[in-house]
């Protein structure tokens, strides 16, 4: 059977996968996990803009107070303000209903622990235990069930904190701000004309059905065209919930996560706030951004499995500052403890503010080597199957062989989405691209 909790919690499409019956046991056995730790467990509920996220906070509301939890709604905040307020409000945890990047009929529950981090995978696991066994969970009564309250000041206190961390003055930059009809919609129109910056905001208009639809983070062209038909120096782009940013500069051209990294790695070590000269990344990232990072900079770079758990498991264990994903996962540790699109934001203006240069100046310091990424459609028993079948392991290496030492091949499981990525990158576009159809058609035709 597969595992409940993927790399980013639990998703699915809400009431086929994940239901309000499924959500509410998911709440049932984390109330059970954190009474260990606390008589009477204090958590939070922030969510995004899908449609289905009432439904959902409804059903895990249920189970948290129906084993004697207490529960304060946050409303549509973004997930790195319910891993600040956690810790803000001293609560035991904080459980966010969203999906990110994803189309509106997929919807997600992740839980950060009390001090703003992702629950580990052994306390998942404890919980997944209780959501399939029943006969462990004990029912509260009389005046142990819990109560629901709601906090009416989330998303001042998250923006009062965020303008504190950047201490930022954009006076002079005219910037396009995409909120992806998602939960960012409403800090960012406080946080970003606060800092001085003259905003144009598209994507703030949910209506619960319009979240990531062609917006967003994940559809730059919207933003890029109105940034060049308005004249404007640079947009900047969130996804669903906020903790990814990726940008355009004034020509429309996209900035993605490696250039975000490179630009603000090369800011903090002439601060002298980058410990170690090291920033933290995934195999995804470019080649062209390695070499940039390693032989122009002179910085170190460490990677990690694709996702941004994992990059965060590795600045803790060893004190670096920076890290993050080629999608706009970007983590500053100083500030947040999960990926956070807007203070990214905020301090790539600030450093472009202060440059005196434009944002293609800044950020087109490299040439990216050619990717190319094919997703397989794939059910959880498929991706099982495809990490044991030899066959397609032979035919990745002989792929891999044939790039010649110009490229190379990547071939990995989703963990948020039902696909099996073919990524193959290398100075050579035509062979790249040979190289990925070949290996795509072949894991869809064994799956």
């Amino acid at each position: 059977m597969a595992r409940l909790f993927g790399t980013d919690g639990v998703r699915g499409v809400a009431g086929e996968d994940l239901t309000p019956g499924l959500a509410m046991l998911i709440g049932r056995g984390a109330a059970m996990v954190l009474a260990r730790r606390s008589a009477r467990p204090r958590i939070l509920i922030g969510k995004d803009t899908r449609i289905s996220g009432d439904m959902l906070e409804s059903a895990l509301a249920a189970g948290l107070c129906s084993v004697g939890a207490d529960v304060e709604l946050l409303g549509v905040v973004p997930t790195p303000a319910v891993a600040y307020l956690v810790r803000k409000y001293k609560a035991d945890a904080g459980i966010v209903i969203s999906a990110s990047h994803n189309p509106m009929e997929f919807n997600g529950i992740k839980i950060f622990k009390g001090d703003g981090y992702k629950l580990p995978d052994q306390v998942e696991d404890e919980i997944e235990r209780l959501v399939r066994d029943k006969s462990q969970v004990k029912l509260a009564t009389g005046g142990d069930v819990g109560r629901v309250t709601r906090r009416e000041n989330a998303i001042e206190d998250y923006v009062e904190y965020l303008a504190s961390c950047l201490e930022a003055n954009l006076s002079g930059l005219k910037v396009a701000i995409d909120c992806a009809n998602g939960a960012s919609a409403a800090p960012a129109r406080l946080l970003f004309p606060r800092l001085g910056a003259d905003c144009r905001f598209i994507g703030v208009e949910p209506d619960g059905t319009n979240i990531n639809r062609d917006c967003g983070s994940t559809h730059l062209d919207r933003l890029a065209k109105y940034v060049v038909e308005n004249g404007l120096d640079c947009g900047v782009a969130f996804d669903g919930d906020a903790d990814r940013c990726l940008a355009v500069d004034e020509k429309g051209n996209e900035i993605d996560g490696d250039r975000i990294i490179a630009i603000l790695s090369k800011h903090l070590k002439q601060r002298g706030e980058l410990p170690q000269d090291t920033a933290v990344v995934t195999v995804m990232s470019n080649l062209g951004f390695m070499q940039y990072m390693k032989e122009t900079l002179g910085l170190q770079i460490v990677t990690t499995a694709v996702g941004d758990r994992y990059v965060l498991e590795e600045m803790r264990a060893n004190g670096y500052a920076i890290g993050g994903e080629q999608s706009g996962h970007v983590i500053l540790l100083q500030h947040s403890t999960t990926g956070d699109g807007e203070l990214t934001a905020g301090t790539l203006l600030n450093i472009l503010a202060g440059s005196g240069k434009k944002m293609s100046e800044l950020a087109g310091v490299y040439e990216k080597f050619p990717q190319v990424i094919l997703n397989v459609q794939a059910t959880p028993e498929q991706k099982a199957r495809y990490k044991e079948d030899e066959y397609i392991a032979g035919f990745i290496e002989s792929q891999q062989q044939g790039l010649m030492g110009e490229g190379r091949v990547l071939v990995r499981v989703s963990g948020t989405e039902p696909y099996i990525r073919v990524m193959v990158e290398g100075k050579n576009h035509e062979a790249i691209t040979q190289a990925a159809k070949l290996i795509a058609d072949l894991i869809e035709k064994r799956k």
